[in-house]
C-alpha cells in the first residue's frame, strides 16, 4: 500500500485503524450492493482550508485504491489557477471555526494572518504545500478535471490552469463520472 503522506508512516496505531474502517465500511458496502471504488469531489470553494482537505481525501482514497476524480468550478477553479495556487488564502470573515470571534475577521489584515497561521501548522506538522499536494494527486492517478461553464463565465483560458489538469468536462461528464461511487461537495 502506498502512504500519500510521510506524516501518516510515523502512526502505525492511527494507520492500522484506517485500514480497518476501509476494510469494513467495504464489507458493509459489499453487502448492500454499493460501488465503492469510485470518489469525486466537486470543489466549489478555491480557500487553503477547503482546497487542503479535498486534496487529503482525494489522495488519500487514491492511496487505498479507488478511482478519483476532482471537479474544480466556480471559485474552486481559483485552486488550479497557475496565478494564485501557491497564495490560496483563509478567510477568517464567516468562518465559525476560526478561534476568534467572527467580527474580528473583518479588521484589516486578518486574512494575511490566519493564511500565515495555518502555513505555519501545515509546515510544522509536514504537510506538503497546495502545489505539491496536486503533484502528489496526479502522480497517485487522480484526475483532476476544470469546470468548463465556469471557464467560460470567468474567461479563464485553459493555460491558465496548473499543467495537472487533466481535462475541461461540463456538468454532464462531471455526473457521469461520479455515477455508482461517492461523491462529496466542498
Amino acid at each position: 500500500m502506498r502512504i500519500a503522506f510521510s506524516f501518516y508512516q510515523h502512526i502505525s496505531r492511527r494507520e492500522y485503524s484506517r485500514i480497518e474502517m476501509a476494510q469494513v465500511t467495504q464489507l458493509k458496502t459489499a453487502e448492500k450492493g454499493e460501488q465503492t471504488d469510485k470518489l469525486l469531489i466537486i470543489l466549489s470553494k478555491g480557500t487553503m482550508d477547503m482546497v487542503y482537505p479535498a486534496l487529503m481525501i482525494a489522495t488519500t482514497a487514491a492511496t487505498m485504491g479507488k478511482e478519483v476524480h476532482m471537479f474544480f468550478t466556480f471559485w474552486g477553479l481559483n485552486a488550479v489557477s497557475k496565478k494564485s495556487v501557491s497564495s490560496l488564502k483563509v478567510s477568517p470573515v464567516g468562518n465559525p471555526g476560526m478561534p476568534m470571534p467572527n467580527i474580528l475577521g473583518m479588521i484589516p489584515g486578518m486574512t494575511a494572518m490566519a493564511t500565515k497561521m495555518m502555513n505555519g501548522k501545515m509546515a510544522k506538522a509536514k504537510v506538503p504545500s497546495v502545489p505539491e499536494m496536486f503533484k502528489m494527486a496526479h502522480e497517485l492517478g487522480v484526475k483532476l478535471h476544470a469546470c468548463s461553464t465556469t471557464m467560460e463565465v470567468m474567461g479563464t483560458p485553459k493555460e491558465t490552469l496548473i499543467d495537472e489538469i487533466d481535462d475541461v468536462v461540463g456538468a454532464a461528464t462531471m455526473i457521469s463520472l461520479g455515477e455508482g461511487g461517492q461523491i462529496i461537495f466542498i
